[in-house]
């Protein structure tokens, strides 16, 4: 299903995202069509492979409400993840990236108010999603 021995240079930065969440899975189709670089990986918060990143940056993998973005050996979550992944996509979305200057407080609180209805709003799957093809070459189980 997902590459399972690849390794990640420190050049690929990662997405880990709830691969049971419908807007979770609408958003990661997003960046696969608007990170042209097709640089950033991804690996549902389920998986194996994201729960050992999760350890190394001593995240829990028991409570994650947040999509985590790592990048040159830092995770982002939350609001900043956002911004920090808006940067890699091409004009306009990479626009997004600014709105990091807005208050944490504020970008977290919007952040937060979606990610605690994201089920409700946009439903949830059975199991993770199963990438395209063309795709499997950046996701991780």
């Amino acid at each position: 299903m997902y590459s399972h021995s690849k390794n990640i240079s420190n050049s690929n930065p990662v997405i880990l995202f709830d691969g049971v969440c419908n807007f979770c899975n609408i958003t990661v189709r997003f960046v696969l069509a608007y990170n042209r670089k097709e640089n950033i990986h991804f690996a549902p918060l389920q998986s194996f492979f994201a729960k050992q990143l999760l350890s190394k940056y001593n995240l829990s993998s028991d409570d994650i409400d947040t999509v985590v973005f790592i990048e040159h050996g830092k995770a982002y979550t939350k609001s900043e993840a956002a911004f920090q992944i808006a940067h890699h996509l091409i004009f306009p979305w990479k626009a997004l990236y600014y709105f990091k200057h807005i208050p944490k407080r504020i970008s977290d609180w919007a952040y937060n108010l979606i990610a605690r209805n994201r089920y409700s709003f946009f439903g949830k799957k059975n199991q993770c999603m199963v990438p395209k093809p063309e795709w499997k070459e950046r996701f991780h189980e």
